[in-house]
């Protein structure tokens, strides 16, 4: 007899795979759910292995047009980043991933949902946080905190060693031992020999780029259109090559940073749980089009609103996005703040890739007049007097004065 229906986020590999085997042991009837989020698998390979394995239905969702209009743009719309250096491409994932898999969850009967994440990681927190504020009545089946599968599987040898017995295939071995998620966005590696943050990873364990020092010798130039903060084009080839819808356009800066290098990481970061976690990134496209975005708000962004927007927004929404907080109230409330500060990012940014390096060529934009060249020329002086400047400086030199007599007052000398 059946303990019901059970809907799992299969990726196919090792983890989810044993996870699908287990539930069945278990007694649960399971739907494999995939999503298609532009990680480059085989997907009739990994409907093959869940019905082999004993799935009762495969259901693959392509989710590509979701996750970049409506998470990866708005990210770069907000400049998001983690910790200063992390673009959050597995963070920016998992809102996807919970909604499609909530809707294959209630279109197939299932009483539960269940995912293969760590008990020591984010995306256990990601997906639940998301699965209860989509379907607040949804039971969540998490193996990796459930001490009958984690005292039975101590270990990736115990899952391996289980998925041999079983004839499962699977692509991590002994011999590579790491883990990796993949989307349109990015790759990340943990786990295994990465655990040590001393230890170089091996040249052969990045997939996406290209290893910079094997890059081409001759520079890659490209330019990338912006319209109200939303990359809009993406010129290649001397103008030869011209990409405008999304999705395509996402894929080309993907290809274009993945020849030439760009967009590597190492890391170790603060997960939302308390614990330091070490991990490698592959982030190429996003981490082109996020540069050459703040590139362009230097020149079409006033002063003022852009401080507001990177003190508040760009930093409470990287948090926002990383904790796995988006359906929430703080997460509708910070999203709501993103378009406005962008209405006059407007105009083109031109760059080049050259062996794992990104660099601004120039920037330019037909509607904005932020930037006067004439007043900010140190050749002329029309539309500035630098006689403006004195009282400006007296004004601000009052408190400073203040803060220097009171110095000397206690006999303070100020000094580096």
């Amino acid at each position: 007899m059946s303990k019901g229906k059970v809907c799992l986020a299969y990726s196919g590999g090792l983890d989810t795979s044993v996870i699908l085997a287990w539930l069945l042991e278990e007694g649960y009837e399971v739907i494999a759910f995939l999503a298609n989020i532009g990680q480059e698998e085989d997907f009739e390979a990994a409907e093959k292995k869940a019905l082999a394995i004993g799935a009762t239905k495969f259901v693959v969702v392509d989710v590509r047009k979701e996750f970049v209009e409506k998470v990866c743009f708005p990210a770069i719309q907000a400049n998001a980043i983690y910790e200063n250096v992390y673009l959050l491409g597995t963070s920016l994932a998992r809102p996807v991933i919970a909604e499609a898999q909530i809707k294959v969850a209630e279109e197939n009967g299932c009483f539960a949902v269940s995912h293969g994440c760590t008990g020591k990681g984010n995306d256990q927190v990601r997906f639940e946080l998301s699965f209860y504020a989509l379907k607040p009545d949804v039971t969540v089946i998490a193996p990796w905190r459930d001490p009958v599968f984690f005292n039975r599987f101590a270990g990736r040898n115990d899952l391996l060693n289980y998925a041999a017995e079983k004839g499962i295939p699977v692509a991590q071995t002994k011999a590579k031992p790491w883990s990796t998620d993949e989307n349109l966005a990015h790759i990340s590696f943990e786990a295994g020999i990465l655990e040590n943050p001393d230890t170089t990873p091996p040249k052969d364990m990045w997939k996406l780029t290209v290893d910079p020092t094997d890059a081409p010798e001759v520079p890659e130039d490209f330019s990338v259109v912006f319209e109200k903060g939303l990359p809009v084009k993406l010129i290649l080839d001397g103008g030869k090559k011209v990409v405008t819808e999304p999705v395509e356009l996402f894929l080309e800066a993907n290809a274009l940073a993945r020849r030439n290098g760009v967009g590597r990481i190492d890391i170790v970061e603060n997960r939302f749980i308390g614990i330091k976690s070490r991990g490698c990134y592959e982030t190429p496209g996003l981490t082109v089009l996020r540069s050459t975005h703040v590139d362009l708000e230097g020149l079409t962004l006033d002063r003022e609103v852009r401080a507001l927007r990177d003190q508040f927004v760009t930093v409470a929404y990287s948090k926002i996005l990383y904790n796995g907080m988006y359906f929430t109230p703080e997460g509708e409330y910070v999203r709501s703040m993103i378009q406005p500060s962008q209405n006059t990012v407007n105009g083109v940014v031109r760059a080049r890739a050259y062996k794992g390096s990104l660099t601004i060529l120039g920037r330019s934009s037909d509607t904005e007049k932020l930037y006067d060249e004439t007043e900010s020329s140190m050749d002329e002086l029309t539309g500035f007097s630098p006689e403006d400047t004195t009282g400006f400086i007296a004004i601000q030199s009052i408190r400073i004065k203040k803060y220097g007599e009171a110095a000397r007052e206690k006999g303070i000398n100020l000094t580096l």
